[in-house]
């Protein structure tokens, strides 16, 4: 019998009454809810994170019967707390990521396999494929798409105007030369590059790209290779690049102090109009509220390139954790996070879904680059991206030669690769 039935047809003692209802199926009390515990690094203040509370409160109202645990962890931070925790098991249901640590998430076997739900996913034909591509590792698909962090070039057209140069540039040397021409007629820089930090390797991967240059490339034994120093031909493009760096700062195109700058000081002084050129992400548009007079000039093109047109495209995931208690509600939350309503509500400019988009330039004039984008090999990438942007410093800091600094990267990218397990075959 139903403890409801046993109540209506039963006459029982006030004390008695109150346990039964403590312990009624019915009972608020007896009821617990299942937590989703999801980690994320954003910026409470700015318009996506304020959309993104929204629509996770409307997701709870919808679920009652599930709390969305949101804990907000700076992305300095994210990396080590989330790699600790992990390991020891206390690990999110859901987090934010960086894609340069999904190689390392994948190898550390903490990643959930996602074929099985992409069967069914109701975002799966809307998704770009080359985002999907990205995501996938022999042939599993093993994270989520959650942003675009696609690249392009950032210019000040008033500034551009006012030293005589006609249009954005569209190669190395047309950059390096119109950067010369602002700083002389202007008294400030033209160009501005990250040389620490998370995104400098980001630029670095880009520009060796537009080389026909990959960090690493995939072997026949299914690990990855760096293969400069296997190919005259290829090390004499990586050189090029290290070339370019030097060449931007000894002709006066970037600030002398540019090669300490992260993406912050990059960000900043761009939007203060402190120099005219940058190659940076759609998420300007919030440094063009906060500083609308500055920014009101500002135009986006393709990024400059040597030979071929290439540009980052980070596609930032939701790492979904096999190890949660909870599979189905967490993998629940994540449909609804790479749902239209979510998507156009929180990234309507640079959404991974092909039917979530803007007409305006924050939207438009980068989604146009995404088939050119290139991303970081599935490999731990810790110790890549941190000789990456030591190269940089080599060459900015300690001027070593092109050369030499082409051929010690390449020596240290397969280092890196033999110590995680992922250097493959020469042949």
């Amino acid at each position: 019998m139903r403890w409801t039935a046993l109540l209506r047809t039963s006459t029982l003692p006030g004390a008695l009454l109150g346990l039964f209802l403590l312990l009624s199926p019915g009972s608020g009390q007896a009821q617990s809810k299942t937590v989703v515990h999801f980690w994320v690094a954003w910026d409470p203040q700015q318009a996506d994170a304020i959309a993104a509370k929204k629509e996770i409160a409307a997701y709870e109202q919808a679920h009652p019967d599930v709390t969305i645990d949101v804990q907000n962890i700076t992305y300095d931070a994210l990396h080590d707390k989330l790699i600790t925790a992990v390991a020891g098991g206390e690990g999110p249901d859901i987090s934010w990521g960086l894609p340069e640590w999904f190689g390392e998430l994948y190898r550390m076997g903490a990643l959930m396999d996602l074929s099985g739900f992409e069967q069914h996913w109701a975002a799966r034909p809307e998704i770009y494929p080359n985002v999907l591509k990205a995501l996938t590792i022999h042939g599993k698909l093993m994270a989520l798409p959650h942003y675009l962090g696609i690249r392009a070039l950032l210019s000040h057209a008033d500034m551009l105007k006012a030293a005589g140069i006609a249009a954005p540039p569209k190669s190395w040397a047309e950059l390096i030369a119109d950067s010369k021409v602002i700083h002389q007629k202007l008294g400030k820089p033209g160009f501005g590059i990250a040389g620490t930090g998370v995104r400098a390797p980001q630029e670095l991967i880009m520009y060796l790209a537009q080389n026909d240059l990959a960090v690493a490339r995939p072997t026949r034994d299914g690990k990855y290779r760096n293969t400069w120093n296997d190919d005259k031909a290829q090390l004499a493009r990586a050189a090029q690049v290290f070339a370019f760096y030097h060449d931007l700062q000894a002709s006066g195109a970037i600030s002398p102090d540019a090669s300490g700058w992260g993406w912050e000081e990059e960000d900043t002084d761009f939007a203060l109009g402190r120099y005219a050129m940058a190659i940076d992400g759609p998420w300007m548009e919030s440094r063009e509220a906060q500083n609308p007079k500055e920014m009101a000039d500002v135009e986006i093109t393709a990024p400059p390139t040597i030979r071929t047109p290439a540009t980052f495209f980070e596609i930032n995931p939701f790492y979904v954790f096999k190890a949660t208690a909870h599979p189905q509600a967490t993998l629940d939350f994540a449909a609804f996070l790479t749902g239209r309503e979510f998507q156009q509500a929180v990234h309507p400019q640079n959404s991974p879904r092909m039917d979530v988009h803007s007409d305006n330039k924050w939207g438009r004039d980068f989604m146009t680059l995404a088939a050119s984008g290139v991303v970081f090999p599935p490999v731990p990438l810790a110790g890549i991206t941190r000789d990456m942007e030591d190269a940089i410093g080599r060459v900015l800091l300690r001027h070593e030669t092109p050369q030499s600094v082409a051929r010690w990267l390449g020596q240290a990218i397969n280092r890196d690769l033999r110590q995680s397990g992922e250097l493959g075959s020469a042949s």
